[in-house]
């Protein structure tokens, strides 16, 4: 289910504090690893959405949905 409306006020906020960015990235990982593949798909989408929301001004795809990209490569 996509988030649709404003966000509720009543929620959690938490912060990671980490001494590297290696140890940061581990965090990160682990914690988008623990979601399932639609809360990752969901917030991927959320923030697309909330993306095209601040560049409006972009006269772009919709945002709507993934894009998608072909990439030909020439063997030998």
């Amino acid at each position: 289910m996509f988030i649709k409306g404003p966000i509720p006020l009543k929620q959690k906020i938490w912060v990671n504090k980490s001494n590297s960015f290696k140890e940061a990235q581990e965090f990160d990982d682990s914690y988008y690893l623990s979601l399932t593949p639609i809360e990752r798909l969901e917030t991927v989408q959320f923030l697309r959405e909330e993306y095209w929301k601040l560049k409006k001004d972009i006269k772009h795809e919709s945002g709507k949905r993934l894009r998608r990209v072909l990439k030909l490569i020439k063997q030998t």
